[in-house]
């Protein structure tokens, strides 16, 4: 099967839906099907270039358009490519700031429509619309209208055969809508390396990338330490990747509690699935509704870490109940550190099972 996927940017470890894709061309090819990816609007690229990027020791090739080109040019460099790849499958790799800063890609359902051959459409939802959160600003729910508007147009341009999204909270919204999407759960970027040598003698909780704002961290810590009085083990925390303008509080109340950490900033993929592998559970503090659409916690599962989630309140506008069984939802008074369902299985191959089949059925 020959695919072609598009995205808004490919700079490896500068776009995360460009590292999604990537990963799933990889594993792809590994199968025997042909895939590449063309990146429409793409951040880092100064002029058109074909090039070959390696994720897992598997060749994709990479087709990138400048963000700055004219809408004819990418029309007729998008077109070129169709003309000479001749897809089977056009994937749409969706995320509305993929293609427009502002998130408003009017451009965007003609130019699909205007697309010549013999391809079928699916697309992959990683973001919708803002604005779905009931607290959010009336701007926010205004742009959201208008981005809900340009989902259908796109929907009526290219008239998908399938669609596909990672969040529950997505695809219920989706259907509100008339788009029926399959769940496609989300893997990880951070590629199993590591082989576990935990210190018996620890608790390692691992925080990754970016800390989220009003996170009740430190009513977690305070039940923590109950939990744990009586044992012997030490409390750690570790702290990888970009955690963002909040690290400072969390470390903070870290030191207030007297509890060490480790600091280990940006790190290479090898270091972050040896410190996922030897940790003993994992820190999110994406909203609980919307955690299965976390990178963050993608990589933990793929890990089979156990996840703690220490997030702010999320209701989005309908209150949809939720439940995401393999992960602990902190709340106050509550914390168990033995409450977990089996991890869910969200591999790489088996996502790219399932991406398969429901092409296929089409």
């Amino acid at each position: 099967m020959k695919i072609l996927f598009v995205c808004g940017s490919v700079e490896p470890g500068k776009d995360g839906v460009g590292d999604y894709t990537r990963r799933l061309c990889g594993e792809l090819i590994r199968q025997g099907h042909q895939a590449q990816i063309l990146s429409l609007c793409d951040k880092q690229a100064v002029n058109f270039v074909s090039q070959t990027q390696i994720i897992e020791e598997t060749p994709v090739i990479v087709r990138r358009i400048p963000m700055g080109t004219s809408s004819k040019q990418r029309l007729v460099l998008t077109q070129r490519t169709l003309k000479k790849e001749a897809p089977d499958w056009i994937s749409l790799q969706f995320v509305p700031y993929s293609f427009h800063p502002k998130g408003l890609p009017f451009w965007l359902p003609s130019f699909l429509k205007n697309l010549k051959g013999k391809h079928q459409w699916q697309i992959m939802f990683h973001e919708l619309w803002i604005g779905i959160e009931r607290s959010s600003f009336f701007k926010n729910k205004l742009i959201g209208l208008v981005q809900k508007q340009l989902i259908q147009k796109i929907k009526k341009s290219i008239e998908p055969k399938v669609v596909h999204t990672q969040s529950k909270i997505y695809q219920y919204y989706l259907s509100k809508i008339n788009i029926n999407a399959i769940y496609l759960p989300l893997f990880g970027n951070v590629s199993v390396t590591a082989t576990k040598n935990r210190n018996l003698k620890q608790l390692v909780f691992v925080v990754f990338a970016t800390i989220y704002d009003n996170s009740p961290f430190e009513d977690f810590i305070i039940d923590l330490k109950k939990e744990m009085q009586g044992t012997d083990k030490e409390i750690k925390f570790i702290f990888i990747g970009r955690n963002g303008d909040l690290l400072n509080i969390w470390t903070l109340i870290l030191e207030k509690y007297s509890i060490s950490y480790e600091l280990l900033g940006a790190s290479s993929e090898v270091t972050i699935s040896e410190v996922f592998m030897n940790a003993n559970y994992g820190i999110s503090s994406t909203p609980y509704k919307i955690s299965d659409k976390s990178g963050v916690v993608a990589a933990m599962r793929e890990h089979h870490l156990p996840i703690i989630n220490v997030a702010k309140l999320w209701i989005d506008r309908d209150d949809i109940s939720i439940s995401v069984k393999d992960i602990n939802h902190f709340q106050k008074g509550t914390l168990s550190l033995n409450k977990f369902s089996e991890i869910a299985d969200n591999r790489l191959t088996t996502v790219c099972f399932i991406f398969l089949k429901s092409i296929s059925n089409n």
